[in-house]
């Protein structure tokens, strides 16, 4: 069965643990990298199941979700109150063929547009912490609560990865 939004949400923050998220989100990339340093395409490629993604397609999926969520920031900055469009990654994996993406390039381009983010949220006045977009599926969602879902998405993912690379 499909988690709700309102499942998916608490999972998702669930995973931060009281952790600041900035700390994560400036982690992950390096985290990633150390975790496939040396590991073969062919293995980054292997699905742990029929219906779960291999490390290349997390990655590639990493790197849409950077790009989707920098501009999600942006826009929320730009206009507190915006409507922020839901998508579904499924949808995205399969037109962007994230099985046949190269596992390097997702990473540097994830990592780039991490950086990029985290200067954006780094020097942002307290005040605009609290500008918020509202959420096709999830609601009103703060810069604050992006940033927090971001890194447990973050978290989802890399223990993912460890399972994945442990198998």
């Amino acid at each position: 069965m499909k988690e709700t939004a309102q499942q998916y949400i608490q999972r998702v923050l669930g995973y931060l643990e009281g952790r600041n998220p900035l700390d994560v989100l400036a982690a992950t990339p390096r985290q990633i990298e150390r975790l496939i340093a040396g590991v073969t395409k062919k293995r980054l490629g292997k699905r742990p199941a029929p219906q779960k993604w291999s490390v290349t397609e997390i990655l590639a999926h990493l790197a849409d979700v950077e790009i989707v969520q920098g501009f999600r920031i942006r826009l929320i900055l730009g206009s507190s109150g915006t409507a922020i469009q839901g998508f579904d990654q499924d949808v995205w994996a399969r037109y962007s063929r994230y099985a046949a993406q190269d596992p390097a390039l997702s990473l540097e381009g994830y990592r780039v547009n991490r950086a990029r983010t985290l200067r954006l949220l780094r020097s942002l006045p307290k005040g605009m912490w609290h500008n918020f977009g509202l959420h096709s599926e999830r609601g009103r969602e703060t810069v604050m609560r992006v940033s927090e879902m971001m890194a447990g998405h973050d978290i989802n993912h890399l223990r993912q990865i460890k399972v994945i690379l442990k198998g």
